[in-house]
């Protein structure tokens, strides 16, 4: 495990997962981007994930989709739901899911590393 925590970055466009993994591995995470949500799901079978970064409206499964199975199979990891789409349901139904944060889209990226490093360093206390 890198010393920043393993960070996944789920987003259907490549840009926002390019854009992310650069300054999250320059933090020490060691990071793994997908942009297929069926994909990111299998890994999360196989690898236990600090933090999961993921876009909420996709091809299903969706965010919500990917943060009720995260919470199923790994409580401890932290989920930070990012969307260009937000409306007040969708926000509510992932606080009431368990999510970490809720983002739209545009983001600052020093506002999203921060909130990574919050998640990450609650998802150590939890496990």
């Amino acid at each position: 495990m890198s010393r920043g925590g393993e960070v996944m970055v789920l987003d259907d466009e490549s840009m926002v997962c390019e854009h992310l993994r650069g300054p999250l591995t320059e933090k020490g995470y060691s990071v793994e981007t997908f942009t297929d949500s069926q994909q990111a799901l299998e890994r999360l079978g196989t690898k236990r994930f600090d933090v999961v970064v993921t876009d909420l409206k996709m091809k299903p499964p969706t965010g919500l989709d990917l943060l009720r199975t995260i919470r199923t199979q790994s409580p401890s990891t932290q989920v930070i739901i990012i969307t260009g789409y937000a409306s007040i349901e969708s926000a509510h139904e992932a606080e009431w899911g368990g999510v970490f944060a809720f983002v739209n889209k545009p983001f600052k990226i020093k506002e999203l590393l921060s909130l990574v490093g919050k998640a990450s360093r609650k998802a150590a206390r939890e496990r």
